[in-house]
């Protein structure tokens, strides 16, 4: 299935290839897309005022988050649009209401969880709450409840806040981006640049590489440093955990900088896409108990133009299945299924916010290779598969200019 559950289961112009930098068991560039066209149709369904994340439910209508606190229900023409929830969020920069999802379940318990930069007292944290839908001429989400938060607050974007169910429903997987703090990736402790293994009311799930180990009752807390070299040495505060600290042991991988894509295949091999820094944005198959390196390796550089040691052979760390040079900034990403598109079927689509366009990476068992790249001329944040087979994109953008598109092949 696709992001409605997120388990195993016209365009402007084309870039002429994917070229830039290719990672490892991809270093190909990719094939070009000019020759053939655009393969499909963009349709306008609606807007909607800096929206983060969309999901369909059974019924074919859909979840939409807008990072200034609102969820969205939409019905499948994009008509009829109602406010279900207002979440208390901290929106500024990357931060604000995040992703939402049905829960495996959804048909049954009518539950929904989501992710949020939550207010706290020295910045925000990322948190992820599960809330009822009560449905009906005016619907709205009930009995809000927080499963799970980061134990520490502070400064800094890049949330990650992803969610992903395990392809048996009894698990989620849900990534937490590092805060532009780089260290804490490598930091047991910190919940900060994870992707975490949870029970599906937020606790360590079972089997996780770290069960049953517990962390420090304290981290040190910093400001986002400048580049990864900064961040050695960077001032830190002392931050008491909130209750005993889980974080070990809901821990299933480890060295990620900013996660916004995380789906399973229909062989049940979980894919992530990651922003690098300055370039080295990655599509990595996740693997328990392994560390995908930042900030200690990358294929990027920082910001400011200072290196950082690439992926190497031998060095411990799990090397990207693809990679991009300059960067395209992935948002959200899907394992396509439909039967709309079948050359796309068993591929990932990955939307791209500084690339402007839409993204094809084929997959072949356990690699990965770009195939197409479409040029659309506007940030994609999410992309969703519809239950059709149709594939919809959201437009990052504020002021009600974030528009909602479905595609589908040209000429149909």
């Amino acid at each position: 299935m696709q992001k409605s559950l997120r388990l195993a289961l016209p365009a402007l112009a084309l870039l002429a290839a994917c070229n830039a930098g290719s990672g490892l068991s991809a270093r190909q560039a990719s094939r070009s897309s000019a020759d053939d066209g655009p393969p499909f149709t963009l349709t306008q369904v609606t807007a909607f005022d800096a929206p983060w994340a969309m999901a369909f439910l059974p019924d074919g209508r859909m979840l939409v988050t807008e990072k200034a606190g609102r969820i969205l229900l939409v019905s499948a023409d994009g008509r009829q649009r109602q406010v279900i929830a207002n979440v208390d969020v901290v929106f500024q920069g990357q931060g604000g209401l995040l992703d939402v999802i049905p829960a495996p379940d959804f048909a049954k318990s009518h539950r929904v969880y989501y992710t949020y930069a939550e207010p706290r007292p020295q910045g925000s944290s990322l948190a992820m709450a599960r809330a009822t839908l009560v449905d009906g001429p005016a619907p709205t989400l009930v009995d809000p409840q927080v499963l799970w938060r980061a134990g520490s607050d502070g400064k800094g974007g890049q949330f990650g806040a992803v969610i992903a169910f395990a392809p048996d429903g009894k698990s989620l997987f849900l990534t937490s981006g590092e805060r532009q703090r780089f260290t804490p990736a490598q930091d047991p402790n910190q919940a900060l640049g994870k992707i975490l293994h949870l029970t599906l009311d937020g606790k360590p799930a079972p089997g996780n590489p770290w069960a049953g180990k517990t962390g420090t009752a304290t981290v040190a807390v910093t400001d986002p440093p400048r580049n990864t070299e900064l961040a050695k040495t960077a001032p830190a505060r002392t931050q008491a955990v909130d209750g005993p600290n889980l974080v070990p042991a809901e821990t299933w991988t480890l060295g990620h900088r900013n996660p916004y894509g995380l789906v399973f295949d229909a062989s049940g091999r979980l894919w992530e896409n990651e922003m690098g820094p300055k370039g080295g944005d990655e599509v990595n198959l996740i693997r328990k108990g392994r560390n995908y390196g930042w900030p200690l390796v990358s294929d990027g550089d920082n910001y400011d133009g200072t290196p950082i040691p690439r992926h190497a052979p031998g060095d411990g760390f799990e090397a990207p299945a693809a990679y991009w040079n300059p960067s395209i900034s992935p948002g959200g990403m899907i394992y396509y299924s439909g039967g709309m598109f079948p050359k796309w079927k068993g591929s990932l689509l990955i939307g791209a916010l500084s690339g402007r366009g839409l993204i094809r990476v084929a997959l072949d068992g356990d690699k990965a290779s770009k195939a197409d790249r479409w040029d659309l001329n506007m940030r994609i944040r999410d992309v969703a598969q519809g239950p059709d087979g149709a594939v919809w994109l959201l437009e990052d953008a504020g002021k009600a200019n974030g528009r909602l598109f479905r595609l589908t092949p040209k000429g149909s």
